[in-house]
């Protein structure tokens, strides 16, 4: 080829690499592209084959990096040539040069239906290949019905069938209403009967496209997936250059497994029975080799089988075999074959009988912590945090521990974190949780952050029967010659509250936990002076008698720091130095901190809200779900008969945090009594029996003020049932009524009552989005926290969210984004403000678009008057007074409920805990009686103390009589439940039917 007419592009590519320097470069290519360019000015004087030659040359220019704008127009004429060489070049530059929303490229569509529609296979060929990589929306709609017409074609080689497929795939990706869904998908099962392994590959490749946006109008397919994928796994006539290393087309299997996670279920036994076999065959004829490439290529299509297994919810022996197979890969010398057997055992985890299983592996899984590769160890501790639970726990984080004191810097904060959240969840007793949390502290304390030893704090605070041991361990180690500025920290918050429970041991003595302190003073930051200078002045004031010696010395810092510069410590000091002057009233005024009330805790919500591998966050989320927390977070997990339980409550939860069970797998054996929301069933009013008490908790014959009980009753059930009378029908309307052509996973009642009971669960799920729930309420205020999850690999558009809060609710949604992206989650946090008693429900109408398929559903949420409930003792000496003083109606109300289902006292009162109610034992004189107090927050009435009681009848256990009373009227009519009329079915969301809960034998 010629250069100025005579050097070709060979030489002048030969120049440019003997170029000395950038410069040089520079100066060589400027001087050629002006001779381009000159050249292509005089368009007239060349001819196909020069114009072919200078585009390659600046199709090379461009490679290098500089800018060929002008040269655009000629590379796109060249698609026009009528001969090969010019077109094949035409195509290439374009492909490379333009992209698709380029101007210059609408100027070639025309010529590329030609060739498209053309008998001409080879320039058939460089069109379809040019669409697939560049092709936009207008070349989809315009080439899409040619593209079809190709790929169905009988006439057709496989070869341009093939680069139909994916051409056809291109567009529909760029365009997905190109593609038919009622007229292709019989269409594509013919595809799948194509016996050419390319055009078959191909062909699977637009079905993954196609399944993963609406699989619902692909079932016809998925037999054929499953005869293709046996047709591999036999080697049924399976042509040579199709098989790589000795399997049979690797690629395509992988396609085809990935085509059959999208189908939700597969109902045909035959065809269940066929794919099991297949996949059993895989994972027996699957082994480490010393090949590369082949170990590549088997275990690509080992792992994409084990993930339609765990997608299939196979039989436990399956499951055990792939969990023993990927025991073997941990186990390998291969890094990357380690690396993958982690990473899949973690996906493993999602499965609910495997986490057993796995754990037979955690020695070697163990071991992989201290892999030389960095990744393998990072895997390796995912995993051994997604299969922490109560029964090994200990050894985990013993070993985590172990295992800091060498790990990589890097790694050292998400190994505190991680150490930290499974002591927290998981401990034993709140002794070795302490000793762990201290063990952190000392070994990696520039890693550990504040919400750590805050947690520490609250635990301490809380727990009154480890003050003692906490002190005398922060103590051991301030003693070290050594010791971390957060070790110093949490210890003289320790100390100053709780050093005097120490003060009859050796070497304990407030003098001396002083100087032990003291002694650390001149080591700080000035971030924890103002926490040492509070723990002084509790020392002086724990201090009885008086120490005049000790008095001078602490007085002496305080005089010191009251010029400091720092505003923090010099108020702390000026306030200290003067408080201490007050004499006996320092007593009071520096009490012992009152208890943390109860909250989750951060730790783990950085755990959730991180952004972690897929399958790791996927395994904690489950395991969040099946595990009972032996810890901080009291998992409500009903018993698998179905009958209620005491829930325990860990060593690790707060101070007077109720028990929480949940009530929604409890179903009435009498569909008479079985009703809906947890309904009470309506009885006739009777007179109640002869009191105990007498006078102190007397009987009371009150069903409310007769009229307006009666029109209230109607009024709410009205509203909760939808009636024609509903005062507020869009804010309470029923899920059941709801027509959808996509149907929901799960019963959405039930998930809404058991969220009634717990503050995080799943509120919806779909084959497309789940929505869950986490909250947290304070007083009147709650904050809801909505998840919304896309499940897909597609994403989810014209997503809306709107409240239809009741009239006793303030409500406020943040925004929502019109589109959640593939695979991804987003959160609307939600705050709710209540203004008075009520038991109107709110409803959040949610929407959403997905393919063709348009879902909107109705969900009541959890923001019900049981939470704005917070349980309080009240001993014997006030309850007595409040009791006589709320004297009758409307403050104290009484129903008599009949028909219930026996059930022993201890479960009546775990299920009067769940509603956060408090019993308060031995107020009662009578054993067969319950008496309950809690405290009710909203706007309007503050807190306001309720008070309960429940009678039962020993002689009778299928009915009990209800009193409660409050200061507040609205209150007490809202909270009681009443009768009226047999046709009028009341459905409170507050107390549940006991005829719900079978009985105990």
């Amino acid at each position: 080829m010629a250069m100025h007419g005579m050097r070709g592009l060979s030489v002048f590519i030969s120049d440019i690499r003997n170029c000395q320097n950038k410069e040089q470069e520079r100066q060589r290519i400027d001087k050629e592209l002006g001779n381009v360019r000159n050249r292509f000015k005089n368009e007239k004087g060349l001819s196909p084959y020069e114009k072919k030659k200078y585009v390659w040359k600046m199709l090379y220019i461009y490679m290098l990096g500089y800018d060929v704008d002008f040269g655009h127009m000629e590379a796109v004429s060249l698609i026009s040539a009528p001969k090969y060489p010019e077109k094949q070049v035409g195509y290439i530059v374009t492909s490379c040069l333009l992209n698709e929303n380029h101007d210059f490229l609408r100027l070639a569509i025309n010529t590329v239906r030609n060739d498209i529609i053309g008998r001409n296979e080879t320039f058939q060929c460089l069109a379809l290949t040019m669409v697939g990589n560049i092709g936009g929306r207008e070349f989809a709609e315009s080439l899409a019905p040619d593209v079809q017409k190709l790929l169905l074609s009988s006439s057709c080689r496989p070869l341009v069938r093939k680069k139909a497929a994916l051409c056809l795939l291109r567009l529909y990706r760029k365009n997905p209403d190109v593609v038919n869904v009622d007229g292709w998908a019989d269409r594509m099962a013919q595809l799948l009967d194509e016996r050419d392994l390319g055009v078959l590959t191909s062909s699977m490749s637009l079905l993954v496209a196609l399944v993963s946006n609406n699989h619902e109008a692909y079932w016809s397919c998925l037999p054929k997936c499953v005869k293709t994928l046996e047709r591999l796994a036999r080697n049924q006539d399976i042509p040579q250059e199709y098989t790589y290393y000795g399997i049979p087309s690797p690629w395509l299997q992988v396609k085809t497994m990935r085509a059959l996670q999208y189908f939700p279920t597969i109902e045909d036994p035959y065809t269940r029975r066929t794919l099991f076999e297949v996949l059993q065959r895989i994972l027996m004829g699957t082994d480490v080799v010393k090949n590369v490439n082949k170990n590549n290529a088997s275990h690509a299509v080992l792992f994409e089988a084990l993930a339609l297994v765990m997608h299939l919810d196979a039989e436990k022996e399956m499951m055990s075999q792939c969990v023993a197979l990927l025991g073997k890969f941990i186990a390998v010398r291969e890094p990357n074959i380690r690396y993958l057997g982690l990473e899949n055992m973690t996906r493993m985890l999602m499965v609910t009988d495997a986490q057993e299983i796995i754990k037979r592996h955690q020695a070697q899984i163990i071991t992989s912590l201290k892999d030389p590769d960095i990744s393998i160890r990072r895997r390796a501790l995912d995993l051994l945090y997604g299969m922490c639970d109560v029964t090994n726990a200990k050894d985990i984080v013993e070993e985590l521990l172990q295992y800091l004191s060498s790990a990589d810097f890097t790694m050292r904060e998400e190994l505190s974190l991680k150490a930290a959240i499974l002591a927290e969840k998981f401990a034993p007793d709140l002794s070795w949780y302490v000793d762990v949390i201290l063990q952190l502290i000392d070994k990696a304390g520039d890693f550990i952050s504040d919400d750590i030893w805050f947690r520490v704090v609250q635990f301490v605070t809380n727990n009154d029967d480890l003050q003692p041991y906490a002190a005398a361990k922060v103590k051991e180690y301030l003693e070290k010659p050594a010791v971390h500025e957060t070790m110093v920290k949490v210890s003289a918050y320790i100390l100053g509250e709780y050093s005097h429970l120490l003060a009859r041991r050796p070497g304990c003595s407030p003098k001396e936990i002083f100087g032990i302190l003291h002694e650390k003073l001149p080591t700080v930051s000035t971030t924890t002076i103002p926490i040492l200078l509070s723990a002084y002045a509790k020392i002086l004031m724990h201090t009885q008698p008086p120490d005049q010696e000790l008095q001078s010395q602490i007085w002496a810092i305080f005089n010191k720091y009251e010029s400091c510069i720092d505003a923090e410590i010099q108020q702390r000091a000026v306030e200290y130095f003067a408080l201490c002057q007050k004499g006996a009233a320092l007593m009071d005024i520096l009490a012992e901190m009152p208890k943390f009330p109860e909250r989750k805790s951060s730790l783990i919500k950085r755990a959730e809200y991180s952004e972690a591998d897929t399958a790791e966050q996927s395994a904690i989320k489950l395991r969040a779900q099946q595990q009972p927390s032996n810890a901080l977070v009291v998992t409500d997990q009903p018993p698998a008969n179905g009958a209620t339980s005491p829930v325990p409550v860990g060593p690790l939860s707060l101070a007077m945090v109720p028990s929480m069970i949940t009530t929604e797998d409890h179903t009435s054996t009498d569909p008479a009594l079985s009703q809906q929301n947890g309904s009470l069933t309506k009885v006739d009013p009777q007179h109640p029996s002869a009191d105990l008490l007498g006078d102190l908790l007397g009987p009371l014959a009150i069903e409310g003020p007769p009229g307006a009980t009666v029109q209230s009753e109607y009024n709410a059930v009205s509203r909760l049932e939808g009636g024609p009378d509903a005062v507020d029908g869009s804010a309470i309307v029923p899920v059941e009524e709801q027509r959808n052509t996509v149907q929901p996973i799960g019963n959405i009642a039930e998930r809404f009552h058991a969220l009634c009971l717990k503050d995080s669960g799943v509120l919806y799920e779909d084959p497309y989005i789940q929505i869950g729930i986490k909250a947290e309420w304070r007083a009147h205020h709650g904050r809801l926290v909505l998840f919304l999850g896309n499940k897909n690999t597609a994403p989810l558009v014209s997503v809306q969210a709107l409240m239809l809060p009741p009239a006793h609710l303030k409500m406020e949604l943040s925004l929502v984004p019109d589109t959640i992206p593939p695979r991804a989650q987003v959160q609307c946090p939600l705050e709710v403000v209540n203004l008075r008693p009520s038991r109107d429900v709110a409803v959040l109408d949610f929407s959403y678009k997905f393919g063709t398929n348009m879902v909107n559903v109705k969900l009541r949420l959890p923001a019900v008057l049981n939470k704005f409930l917070q349980p309080i003792p009240v001993p014997a000496e006030e309850f007595f007074p409040q009791w006589r003083s709320l004297s009758g109606p409307p403050l104290k109300l009484q129903e008599v409920v009949r028909g219930v289902r026996p059930m022993p006292l201890p479960e009546m009162a775990n299920l009067l805990n769940s509603f956060r109610l408090m019993i308060c034992p031995g107020l009662d004189p009578n054993p067969n009686n319950l008496v309950a107090s809690t405290t009710f927050y909203s706007e309007s009435t503050h807190a306001m103390l309720c008070l309960i009681r429940i009678e039962t009848d020993p002689a009778d256990r299928t009915q009990l009589r209800m009193t409660l009373a409050s200061g507040d009227p609205t209150l007490t009519f809202e909270y009681v439940p009443k009768t009226s009329h047999e046709h009028v079915k009341f459905k409170t969301l507050v107390l549940t039917d006991f005829s719900h809960i079978p009985s105990a034998g």
